[in-house]
Order: C-alpha cells, then structure tokens, then sequence
C-alpha cells in the first residue's frame, strides 16, 4: 500500500469535502486513515436506498453521537439532500465529517446545501513519484498513475473501463445520455489537444457542435476532476502574450488510451508530450497538496515564444522536454521570459543523464526534478519544508 501524502490533519478540528476523480484512493486512505470511525458508503445500494428514500435517519442515528466524533460519507453526490442533515448535526452537535466524492458538479447544479464554508476543500489526486518506492519514470509515463493502473502489466483494459464508468455514470448524470457519442469523440479531440492552447471554434467543428457546446463539455471535465484547464500568463510588457487556456487531462495515462498510445520511444514527439504531461500533473499536485498559494499558468508569445509553465507572478518558469541533452534552442522561450522577469528562476526538465546549469538555465534531469520538486526545493512550501518528509515515504 502506498503511504500518501494527503493525510487530512485538519479532520482534528474541522470537517472537510474531500474530492477526486474515480479510483485516485479516496476510500482507501480514509480507510487506512480512520479506521475506527462512523462510515456511510453510498455505494453500497442497500446504503443507498434506506439514505435516499429518508435523508432524516442521518441525524436520527447520530443525534447521541458525541462531539468528538468523526463520522465519513462515502459517494456523498449521490444523495445531496444529506447536506442538509450534515449542516444540522456540525451546527448543533458540532460533529465532524468527512464528506468524499468524485465531483462537485452534481450538488452545485441541483442547488444543494454546500454548508456555507463550514467545510474545508481538499483535493485528492493520482499518485506522485515520491509516494512510489523505486519510481519507474517510463511506467508512469505509459501506465499513468492512478494507483490500479500504474502497476498493471497492460493497462489498457482497465483504462477502457475506467473511460467507460466515467461516461456511464458521470455523463449521463448530465442528461447526456443522447450525446455520449458526441460526447465521447469530444473526449478524444481533447487528447489530441492535450498540452496545447484551446481553439474552441476548432474543436466543435471537428466534433460537429458548437464552441458553445465544447466550452460546456470542457467544464464538465474540470468539474468532474478529469481535467484541468491552465491560464495563459499575461502579465509581460515587452512581448504580446496568448491568453487562451491550456488542458490537461488529470492523468496521463487517459490520454494514452484515447490517443491508442501503447510503446513510446524516447526521442518521439508522443513520448515529449507524454513527458510533459506527467511533469505537469506533478506540479498541480504539488500545489495542491502544499496549499499554495502560488498560481500556475504558461507563457506564450504572438511572436512564438512559449514556456510551459510558470509558477506565480513570474517567480519560476520551467519548460519541459525530452531530449537527451539540452542545446541552446531548446531554452529560447526561457531566456525570452527571462528579459520580461530578470529574476525569475529559469529550469528545463530533460533526459539529461546529470543536472548541471547552462548559462543561467538550471537543467533537471526529470527524476531529480520530480525527487527535488517534493522536497519543497523547487516550488518553496512550508508544508513540504521538510525533506525527511519525502524521505521516509
């Protein structure tokens, strides 16, 4: 079992929603977690059905718990109107919950009772390298790292179920259910446009509906927690930036089943991409799990510059590739940044055999940056300010 690095303290004093696309580990990490306490698992259908047909059992069963109790909700989505319950039993017996599920989207659309801030948010996501003894960078960059995936010899199956349930239950979910071919080859437009700045116009012609459509199918993704659009970053004067968003899927092994992506070479453009992809997911987990409060987004010029990343106001940029050594056309868009921000910290991530600096452009080979990135030495954190953290993992 993996140790994650998600371990909810905050449950010791408050109550929290914990969300997450299907199968990063929610249930068991509260499992591991919370051995010990309260759990109702709505996906146990006969759960389900005494909870659905009378939401009050809820509070009738834990009107007597003591307030230091901590009680889960598995699947929470599924029956909104237990909000209202858990709003009652946190304000009148100041019970704590744990409130986990794949996706917001179905309560905030059905106006359910999100209880007024009283619950802290908290995201969880696939695995990272440093919660994986002997990280295998080419595993993950194949395999993905959803925890069922990544050890798999051929995850093609369970990536094609995985796509499947997603549509089926969470589509659907939407009124969809007329649309799921649409919908579907959307699902696989959106692979190819993986790591590279959203046309809508371009995307509905090719799925045969319209930019309007393709914007709502896109926030379907993002609030569904398959995927995540990045910003462009604006704020340079010398060069005319794009603002139009990146999307990243939340996992890249998603992509390598959409896209019938099995064996990728290094050297190849799929294998670069799938690369960045990965480095990518990284950093938004980083930032998520560190709470910080630095922003992501990428940097791309009218005139062709771009950098895939950057990390606040222009603090950090870092650009991805997968060559095997770095040469001076690889850092244009980095030096380039570099005249609009003269003390932002330039890093490119490669396959290069050992860091080293190049001029002023630090180069990571990808595993020392990923091992460096969650000891808080890439990204500053003062919640992953301690490399023993990562070292006892």
């Amino acid at each position: 079992m993996y140790i994650r690095f998600l371990q909810l303290d905050e449950t010791a004093e408050d109550s929290l929603f914990l969300w997450g696309a299907r199968q990063t580990g929610k249930s068991t990490l509260l499992r591991s977690l919370f051995s010990n306490v309260r759990r109702y698992d709505l996906l146990n259908s006969e759960e389900f059905e005494r909870l659905f047909r009378n939401p009050a059992l809820l509070r009738e069963e834990l009107k007597n718990a003591d307030s230091r109790d901590l009680v889960i909700i598995d699947e929470v989505q599924k029956i909104p109107q237990l909000l209202d319950e858990v709003h009652w039993l946190m304000s009148n017996k100041n019970i704590r919950f744990v409130l986990c599920g794949s996706s917001a989207r179905k309560l905030i659309r059905c106006g359910a009772n999100l209880l007024g801030g009283r619950a802290l948010r908290t995201v969880m996501y696939p695995l990272v390298s440093a919660e994986i003894p002997d990280f295998d960078l080419h595993k993950a960059i194949h395999n993905g790292m959803l925890p069922r995936h990544y050890t798999a010899n051929n995850p093609h199956r369970r990536l094609q179920a995985y796509i499947g349930d997603y549509l089926n239950e969470e589509i659907r979910a939407e009124a969809l259910s007329r649309n799921l071919l649409t919908f579907t080859r959307f699902m696989e437009v959106a692979a190819q446009c993986s790591g590279e700045m959203i046309v809508y116009k371009n995307i509905a012609q090719d799925c045969g509906v319209s930019a309007n459509t393709v914007k709502e199918y896109f926030n379907i993704l993002e609030q569904t927690m398959i995927g995540y659009l990045i910003p462009g970053f604006r704020a340079t004067a010398k060069r005319r930036a794009i603002s139009a968003p990146k999307f990243y899927y939340f996992d890249i092994g998603i992509v390598n089943y959409l896209l019938k992506r099995n064996k990728m070479v290094q050297g190849t453009e799929a294998f670069g991409h799938a690369l960045e992809h990965l480095i990518m997911q990284e950093i938004i987990a980083y930032l998520g799990y560190s709470h910080s409060i630095e922003k992501l987004a990428y940097w791309r010029t009218s005139g062709g510059y771009e950098v895939d990343c950057i990390i606040g106001n222009g603090s950090i940029a870092i650009e991805i590739k997968s060559c095997d050594e770095v040469k001076t056309r690889h850092i244009k868009g980095l030096k380039a940044f570099k005249e609009e921000y003269p003390n932002a910290r330039l890093i490119i991530v490669t396959m290069d055999k050992y860091k080293r600096t190049m001029n002023d452009v630090e180069v990571f080979p990808a595993t020392v940056f990923l091992t460096e990135l969650w000891k808080g030495m890439i990204i500053t954190s003062s919640d992953f300010s301690d490399a023993s953290r990562t070292g006892n993992r």
